[in-house]
Formats: C-alpha cells, structure tokens, sequence
C-alpha cells in the first residue's frame, strides 16, 4: 500500500529523532492525523521557535532565553564552584536536587575518538578559560569510556595551568555506563555530596 506523501514525510522525520524506530514513528505520526489543525499549528510553531528563540549563554553554554543565562546571572549562586556537565539536560537533572547552589558548564558532548569528537568539537576551551575564577571544578561528565576520557582530559589540562584549583568528581551512586539524565534527585544528590578529588 503506497502512503500519502505528506504522511511518509512525517515519518520519515520522526525516525531522524533519538529513540524513534519506524514503528513509533508511525503510531506518531498517525496520531498527529487526528489531533485538532490548531493544534497542530501550536506544536509546528514550537518547533519552529526552538532555535530561533534560544541561545547558548556565552558563559556556560547552556541553552536559553536570554544570555547570560538565569543561573549565570543569578547572584545568589556560588559563581566560583562550577559543576560541568555533558549535555543541557543534565543541568535539569542536577536542578530538580535543588542541593546544588554553584553554576554550570555544558560541554555539548564528550570526547569520543571513534565518532571523530575530539577537545575541540566540545566547549573544553571555554571552561579552560573560565578556571582563573574558580575554586572548585566538580566533573560530572557521565561514568561511561567517553565521560571518563573527557574528565582525565579536563583533569590533565588544569593541573598543567597549576591553578589553586580543587578538582573533584561525582561520588559513587551513578552506575558505571549510566546516563546522568535518568538518574533521580537522591541519587544525584549523593554523587554530589560524595565528590573525590581527582589526582
């Protein structure tokens, strides 16, 4: 049976996105055929403002309104205590602990040789540059191969800078392999509390 182009399009979309195979993809797309036009306008419109209606803050590279972002620019926040992170989601994760009260660095990404990632595809130098003003660097890059090459890397390149600088680690609770998106607030929050200095 030959389906309607417009449908085989939207499918096609779909199956684009992380975690979508072809079946999701359809029952979505399917779906989205009986929901309301204004509706559909609504949700088409959202997409269309994701990126038009956001930006990295020039500080610490997450995602938002308005640069700096909320947390940067938050004077109630320990700007010298910087937790770095792997991707935007993780920030949400680590804010829901509502334990944290440092601000952030988000590096797009880890540094994984075998999909041609390396320092420079990710904002290491930007977190290098940020280090004369901090006290404490929590890495809290995910414990899989990459995440823990990305944190040896960022470990190596500040201890040749010999700042006054303490250099820590998420605490056990976050399994190996693990991403830290999935992981819940306590568990978070005794990684956090947990931290090791790295050496």
């Amino acid at each position: 049976m030959k389906i309607a182009r417009p449908i085989a399009a939207l499918i096609e979309s779909f199956q684009k996105l992380p975690g979508i195979g072809p079946r999701s993809a359809q029952r979505l797309t399917y779906y989205l055929l009986h929901v309301p036009q204004v509706q559909l306008d609504d949700f088409a419109e959202s997409v269309s403002r994701l990126k038009k209606d956001t930006v990295l803050c020039s500080v610490c590279k997450n995602v938002s309104e308005t640069n700096p972002c909320p947390i940067c620019s938050d004077p109630s926040r320990d700007q010298s205590v910087v937790l770095v992170v792997e991707q935007p989601l993780d920030i949400l994760a680590f804010e829901k602990t509502g334990r944290y009260k440092g601000s952030y660095h988000v590096l797009h990404g880890a540094i994984n040789p075998l999909d041609n990632i390396g320092p420079d595809e990710i904002y290491i130098d930007d977190l290098i540059k940020r280090a004369p003003e901090m006290s404490e660097l929590i890495v809290a890059t995910n414990p899989t191969m990459e995440g823990e090459a990305t944190a040896m890397f960022i470990n190596k390149q500040l201890k040749n800078k010999s700042l006054k600088l303490k250099i820590t680690r998420l605490g056990m609770g976050i399994p190996t392999g693990a991403d830290l998106e999935y992981a819940d607030e306590v568990t978070l929050t005794q990684a956090l509390e947990g931290r090791r200095e790295l050496t």
